[in-house]
């Protein structure tokens, strides 16, 4: 017999930077610094990321590309594990990312790949609460999602093993 699963997506999207909390507007100010700051001399694709903590700390990340490109990483990772290592025990209270082309100056969407996901979602998983993600959207908007797991909804996590 087959059963029904219900899952929730919640996405928030806002029309201009004026619609952010002075918080997130703050986070993508430093995730987009962050980008400019990327080493992303093959793709020329620059991504920054950066956390706010529950403390108000914030930690930035930036892709970092190697010319082995399996050694890179993206910026959410670089993000979150610089932070765990400084503040092991501090929750994270919120999540952005943003992207541009190094020949352009204008923000782009950008949206977590698969592994990062995966990532964020432990990190998630492990404080037991919800990490809301703010994500640099089209033509000068943002996508608000509450959790993580709006980006992942079916994650595999410890409790899989």
């Amino acid at each position: 017999m087959a059963s029904e699963l219900n899952i929730h997506i919640c996405i928030d999207v806002l029309d201009s930077a004026e619609e952010l909390t002075p918080q997130e507007r703050e986070a993508m100010e430093l995730a987009q610094q962050a980008a400019n700051d990327a080493y992303a001399p093959y793709s020329n694709f620059l991504v920054g990321a950066a956390l706010v903590l529950e403390d108000g700390t914030m930690f930035k990340g930036s892709n970092q590309e190697n010319a082995a490109y399996p050694s890179g990483l993206c910026a959410e990772r670089t993000a979150l594990f610089a932070m765990s290592a400084h503040h092991p025990n501090t929750k994270i209270k919120m999540i952005a990312v943003t992207a541009r082309r190094r020949s352009e100056q204008h923000f782009l969407p950008a949206m977590p790949c698969g592994a990062c996901r995966q990532v964020m979602a432990e990190y998630e998983h492990n404080q037991g609460e919800p990490i809301p993600v703010l994500l640099q959207g089209p033509e000068g908007k943002f996508y608000r999602l509450r959790s993580v797991s709006d980006l992942l909804p079916f994650q595999f996590n410890k409790e899989h093993l």
